[in-house]
């Protein structure tokens, strides 16, 4: 008959809620319910419902209970008022409840029958016994009794059972009950304590303390934790060695920060205390460390012996970066255990075990490839931790490796807690790994310890781990990978708790990989030694040419700047050849290695690194602009061979008549030729623009950059699902370097073997441009020293018409007139030229004129005006250049000769101009070297420093190349501006004509 009931009870509820779907779907189809009405319902949660309602899960809304019914505990479901039984029970609302009689107003403990009792009912109506007694409904066999009883447990001798904390069974009372007081009850003396019972005699329970120290926060406080199970497990451990309660004792000391102070007796003390006084016991797999039956949480206290757990042994097996070889991974393992002892399992670390912050699986096990540096951070609200953490799970930390005989073993992996104190001291933040303190055993997040008074409270204060660290050491001198082990760097963090829905906390856990650099910086400070001494001799010898060249033997302070100058320049060089080598090595080392013998610096490493780059962009910079005020202080003058073609009449002013005149020779000539000089000054041998479009190409779209990742993956590609290691500084700086100096030499040699022989070669056409206009160039670099461009036409004249001037081309062609060298039938234009002193005087002489300076009264007219006297200067500057060229002061006359070889490798003259001037052939159209083109080896240099500067700086390649081309432009803007003044000033060419 129940069964039929409860069929015909589902049916109902069915049918109608069958009814309101389909009346539902009726409307909404006739058009009279609008789709936000169908869409839309109230939001409803199980603690909004009334007193009579439940929480309906498929509906998600509260629908009232049926009659004689009330909502359950969790509040989705009905149950039975007190006083009903139970009839029938489908769900929700779907039971029905029928009132019990009145000689059994009882229910039983499953509410499907009514029953007496023999005593008072409880607020559910259900039957209660006294302490001590539990409830009997039913016999052995299940059959139900009229009336329920009480049974008092057997406390004798014989039993020694009482009531468990249900009331429904008898269970044998707890061994540290019958071991000290023969009984189920804790008398006197005895105490107890965490829910075991301890004699007091012989034992140390009493001096225990139970404060938690958060030592960040500057505050202790009472843990409910420690007082009511630090005494019981220590006692247990002590007394028993109960193996879960030595665990759960140790996991009292590592929430103390596993600190240990001598005048105190807390857990570690106790730990330690234990520890001592069991050393007759044997050892665990023979590590001294270990006791039987405690776990290992300490490494020993001695000063010292970090160095040798650390760096003595190294792990039976080698690793490689292939993928082909089985050892490419770190396989971490972990015993874990709960916060009161129990073993819960062997779990791996993949998957994020102890890392905090939520990522994809790939990323987080990445953490474990061998050689991929790893960093993680984030920032995690509080209310997500106290979820995810209620309870603190600790865990002993293995690494997992073959032998050589195919058997699985493991290394335990040491920990360096930040927040452990020894004797008040925060002995592991120390700089010295001799005074280091090593421990074992971790945990994530402590919630329970920081609960006062009661542990269903909110915890006072939250003890985290914020940052996680593992290093890995690389043995000295390895060929195939060996490594020592592990090192675990952990530090806490104590959130002091107010509002969990506000807080947030920031955490990090990163893997970093070391290996010893004393034998790296040895070696560069060899090569930096040996090349700092040759650039100071390279120094020396720039500095005694240079005095050479301005006809000074004197060492003055003038002579100390320019040494200062060109060793700046030359020590700029040294450390750029170190970085640059410096860099390769990592790169092609680290990157192309298969068995493991390098790893790269970390970031602290590489300071030293970036220090060199920062002296070799500072020197540079400062080289560069020497080279450019000496380019834009050079005295240059065109000197014009063409002479005037008969007279002409010509007005005279004042006297109202004419007269003959020769005829005035143009200047269009010597404008052009300076416009075009004006022009050539920032000619390159590569295209600035080109060059940083194509090395930030090659960077950002072809993935070149993707080398500079911090691991052992040399592909171009990554997957955007795939964790990106951190990137390296040298290798940010290696990538860059490589790639700039292979596209900046292919320009080069595309420029000099291409683009010059077959398409223009605009130094070569700047002196045949002076050859057809009749102007030479002289030009003077330092005061005794300068070069001489011979444009002197081989017709005689080049201010002519079109068809004169196709006529000596034709005949120049065809062999039919002089060739154009300054020397008879030889084609030498330019040189190099060191003038005589004598020959320096009346240049500047007559120099201080052209620039508008007061010069000799017998050269200067009273009545002419300032332009008037440059004007007759320009002439006579042109007239004694051009005579100087034509021997014609003997007194002041040149003889041409070729410099030897290794002048040409110095670079300097060995031979002084004394009484004659000597001009040198120079076939390298060496007089470049007052242009960009003739200094672009400096120019590439600085450009391309000035790039790993910035990127070094930003970590931006985009950024970095955006400035470098800014840069380019307005040092060229700088060089074109003054140059054009500073050519209107030595030339008297008006600037405007220079563009």
């Amino acid at each position: 008959m129940e069964t039929r009931a409860g069929a015909e009870v589902a049916m109902a509820v069915w049918s109608v809620l069958s009814a309101r779907a389909v009346t539902a779907f009726l409307l909404m189809v006739l058009g009279r319910v609008s789709l936000t009405q169908a869409f839309s319902f109230p939001f409803r949660k199980p603690e909004s419902c009334g007193h009579d309602q439940y929480f309906d899960i498929s509906a998600l809304s509260c629908v009232p209970c049926g009659a004689h019914q009330r909502p359950d505990a969790r509040g989705t479901s009905c149950v039975c008022l007190p006083g009903f039984q139970m009839i029938s029970n489908l769900g929700g609302s779907a039971i029905t409840c029928k009132k019990c009689p009145e000689n059994m107003k009882g229910v039983t403990e499953d509410g499907w029958n009514c029953i007496s009792c023999p005593s008072d009912l409880t607020a559910e109506g259900k039957c209660q016994c006294p302490p001590g007694q539990i409830l009997v409904e039913r016999n052995v066999n299940g059959t139900l009794l009229s009336q329920a009883t009480c049974e008092l447990c057997d406390k004798s001798e014989n039993s020694f059972t009482e009531a468990n904390t249900l009331g429904n069974r008898c269970v044998r009372c707890g061994p540290t009950f019958i071991n000290t007081s023969k009984s189920c009850a804790c008398l006197g003396p005895n105490i107890l304590t965490g829910g075991l019972c301890f004699s007091t005699a012989g034992n140390f329970h009493q001096r225990i303390i139970s404060t938690v120290r958060q030592g960040k926060l500057g505050i202790s406080l009472n843990s409910e934790w420690f007082a009511k199970y630090l005494q019981s497990t220590a006692s247990a451990c002590s007394m028993y060695a109960n193996l879960t309660s030595c665990q759960a004792l140790g996991n009292i000391c590592v929430m103390n920060m596993n600190s240990y102070d001598a005048t105190t007796f807390d857990a570690c003390r106790v730990f330690q205390y234990i520890f001592e006084n069991t050393a007759g016991l044997s050892t665990v797999h023979s590590i001294p460390f270990w006791r039987q039956n405690l776990p290992w949480l300490f490494y020993g206290d001695k000063l010292g012996l970090a160095p040798q757990v650390l760096s003595t042994t190294p792990l039976p097996r080698n690793f490689s970066f292939k993928e082909q070889n089985q050892n490419t991974k770190l396989k971490f393992v972990a015993a874990s255990y709960d916060i009161r002892g129990n073993f819960l399992k062997w779990q791996s670390l993949e998957g994020g075990i102890l890392q905090l912050c939520p990522d994809t699986e790939t990323r987080l096990n990445a953490a474990y490839s061998f050689g991929t540096t790893y960093q993680q951070n984030c920032e995690i609200p509080m209310s997500k931790i106290l979820t995810d953490f209620p309870t603190p799970i600790f865990y002993d930390i293995y690494l997992e490796y073959t032998d050589e005989n195919q058997q699985q073993n493991i290394w335990a992996v040491p920990v360096l807690n930040l927040n452990l104190k020894y004797n008040s001291m925060f002995v592991n933040q120390d700089s010295s790994p001799n005074k280091w303190l090593l421990t074992r055993r971790i945990f994530l997040v402590d919630a329970v310890s920081g609960r006062e008074n009661d542990l269903g409270n909110q915890p006072k204060v939250v003890r985290i781990a914020t940052q996680i660290s593992l290093s890995i050491y690389l043995v000295p001198n390895t060929k195939n990978g060996n490594i020592y082990p592990p090192l675990i760097t952990i530090a806490y963090s104590d959130i002091d708790i107010r509002d969990p829905n506000s807080q947030s906390v920031k955490l990090s856990f990163s893997v970093k990989y070391e290996m010893n650099q004393g034998e790296a910086y040895v070696q560069t400070d060899i090569a930096l030694g040996v090349l700092g001494g040759l650039a100071v001799l390279s120094s020396l010898l720039k500095t005694a040419g240079w005095k050479r060249r301005i006809g000074s033997p004197i060492i003055d302070l003038q002579a100390v700047m320019k040494f200062l100058m060109y060793y700046a320049g030359d020590l700029a060089n040294v450390f750029f050849i170190i970085t640059v080598g410096t860099g390769l090595y990592w790169l092609i080392f680290f990157k192309a290695q298969k068995s493991v013998s390098v790893l790269l610096p970390m970031s602290i490493q590489e300071e030293r690194f970036v220090t060199y780059v920062g002296c070799a962009f500072a020197l540079k910079a400062l080289q560069f602009l020497h080279k450019l005020i000496s380019q834009i202080t050079i005295d240059i003058f065109f000197i014009d061979w063409e002479r005037p073609k008969g007279k002409v009449l010509k007005a005279v002013e004042g006297e109202g008549g004419v007269r003959s005149a020769t005829v005035p020779v143009s200047i269009w000539r010597t404008y052009f030729v300076a416009n075009e000089w004006n022009e050539i000054q920032t000619v390159r041998k590569i295209n600035p623009l080109f060059q940083v479009l194509a090395v930030l190409f090659f960077l950002e779209v072809v993935g070149f950059k993707n080398l500079a990742l911090m691991d052992s993956s040399s592909s171009l590609s990554r997957n955007s699902s795939d964790y990106l290691a951190p990137y390296s500084r040298i290798l940010r700086y290696a990538v860059s370097i490589a790639l700039w100096l292979v596209i900046g030499i292919m320009q080069i040699v595309y420029f000099a073997a291409f683009y010059e022989r077959f398409i223009e070669d605009k130094i070569r056409q700047f002196v045949d441009l002076c050859s057809m206009s009749n102007i030479s160039v002289f030009l003077l670099s330092h005061r005794c020293f300068g070069y001489y461009i011979h444009g002197r036409s081989v017709h005689g004249h080049a201010d002519t018409n079109m068809e004169e001037m196709n006529v000596n081309l034709k005949r120049e062609a065809e062999n039919l007139c002089s060739q154009r060298g300054l020397v008879p039938n030889t084609d030498g234009q330019t040189f190099q030229i060191a003038v005589s002193s004598q020959m320096r005087q009346h240049y500047d002489r007559i120099h201080e004129i052209l620039t508008r300076k007061n010069g000799p009264a017998r050269l200067l007219s009273s009545s002419a005006n300032t332009f008037e006297q440059s004007i007759k200067a320009y002439h006579m500057m042109n007239k004694f250049l051009g005579s100087f060229i034509d021997h014609v002061h003997k007194e002041m006359d040149y003889f041409i000769k070729d410099k030897l070889l290794l002048e040409r490798i110095l670079g300097m003259e060995f031979m002084e101009p004394m009484e004659k001037s000597i001009f040198y052939n120079d076939e390298s159209y060496s007089f470049s070297s007052m242009l960009y083109y003739g200094n672009e080896a400096t120019l590439l240099t600085f450009d391309l420093l000035f790039f790993c500067v910035v990127d070094l700086a930003c970590q931006n390649f985009i950024l970095a190349a955006f400035l470098t081309y800014l840069q380019q432009e307005v040092f060229r803007f700088i060089r074109n501006t003054v140059g054009q003044k500073n050519l209107a000033t030595k030339t008297l060419v008006d600037q405007r004509f220079l563009i």
